[in-house]
């Protein structure tokens, strides 16, 4: 009797860990999306429409085995991270935690805020979606140095059309690059890609300080209007199984084209071919030495006084000069980090207007930048391996 109970005891326990064991294997979703969008001052509304855009996408493609989650500050001081569901073509939102006055611009607050995404919707596989304003590689400490107020960000500008660092309006609400980066690597993830939905974040500053936590960044190289990616129309290439970064492109470039404001740029970075860029970049920089001179022949990708933004293809061909063979060398290795682009004949600058495009890489570099914004250049990821 006594060895029966002891076997009914064994089998009990058995069952009861194949059981959980079975539960946890189900809660473990094929993909996680995290739209991030944190206090951004005046973008809020826009926030509100490309969440409704993204759950259109979810109607029209369905989740399988995909789980979306938002992170999204109501005010200042106030965010919530809910899950976006899809049930019979009814999408619903349902919170799952609610903040007050999170640390989103530090390491350790953004490193919580990515474990919540985490814990509530485990997954192997992980993407991330930032929406904000932006200001490409500048660091926080930049946008703090307003010496006689003479600079003026594009967000500043009014009466004119809005467009999209990494954040807020002011420095309180501003996250570095590298802080996302360290962030995203205390949670051990890499996602399989990085979209900023933000002004100026394509640029190889950024993505080489986020080559080690992101497979693809796909962003802007200019400024992007506030209305933002049109999510209704490329959330079916975001959710699908196999993103479509072409396909994200050509729909980018479909909607812009036709816009109200008809001006937009976009390009699909391979972080994984970052190393190899930088190896050659460090080749070219030996070999040449840039000529001032032809600072102003190079395509300029902002309307900012001096430029902060140029197209960096354009640059590294202004760099070679006569050089056609290091200069075709790196347009092969180019051609592989970038392997998606798109733009329409012109981009909108909330500083300067309307300006032709006539050279454009899909990526930029502010090298050549006698902004007194670029003053910390030298100390990032990018230079150091480059020089």
């Amino acid at each position: 009797m006594q060895i029966r109970n002891i076997i009914i005891l064994v089998t009990s326990i058995f069952l009861l860990f194949s059981c959980e064991k079975e539960e946890f294997e189900q809660e473990i979703n094929q993909r996680t999306i995290f739209m991030y969008l944190p206090w951004s001052t005046n973008l809020t509304s826009y926030f509100y429409n490309n969440i409704s855009d993204m759950e259109e996408a979810m109607k029209e493609k369905g989740l399988q085995g995909t789980r979306v989650i938002v992170f999204l500050s109501t005010s200042s001081s106030e965010s919530q991270m809910f899950e976006l569901t899809l049930d019979n073509s009814i999408c619903t939102r349902s919170v799952l935690k609610e903040y007050q006055d999170p640390l989103f611009t530090t390491v350790s607050g953004l490193t919580d805020i990515i474990n919540d995404m985490k814990t509530f919707a485990p997954a192997q596989r992980y993407s991330m979606i930032i929406g904000c304003h932006g200001m490409g590689w500048l660091p926080v400490n930049d946008s703090e140095s307003r010496a006689g107020r003479t600079f003026k960000y594009h967000w500043e500008y009014t009466n004119v059309p809005h467009t999209r660092f990494f954040g807020g309006l002011s420095p309180e609400y501003q996250t570095d690059i590298s802080t996302l980066a360290k962030s995203i690597a205390n949670n051990g993830l890499f996602m399989e890609y990085i979209l900023f939905d933000d002004c100026y974040m394509s640029s190889v500053e950024v993505a080489y300080e986020l080559r080690n936590v992101t497979n693809y960044m796909i962003a802007c190289p200019t400024e992007i209007m506030a209305f933002g990616m049109p999510y209704s129309t490329i959330g079916k290439y975001l959710l699908s199984d196999n993103p479509d970064y072409g396909a994200i492109c050509e729909a980018f470039y479909q909607f812009y084209s036709t816009y109200e404001h008809p001006y937009g740029t976009l390009a699909v970075t391979n972080c994984g071919e970052l190393d190899n860029l930088a190896s050659i970049m460090k080749r070219i920089n030996e070999r040449h030495y840039f000529d001032g001179h032809k600072e102003a022949l190079i395509q300029r990708m902002d309307g900012y006084t001096p430029i902060i933004f140029y197209d960096y293809g354009d640059y590294v061909r202004a760099l070679c000069g006569k050089d056609t063979d290091m200069f075709n060398n790196f347009s092969k290795i180019l051609d592989r980090v970038i392997p998606y682009k798109t733009h329409t004949e012109q981009y909108y600058s909330a500083s300067r207007g309307i300006i032709p495009i006539y050279s454009y890489s899909g990526i930029t570099t502010s090298e050549p930048s006698g902004n007194t914004k670029t003053a910390n250049y030298k100390r990032t990821s990018w230079y150091i391996d480059t020089h």
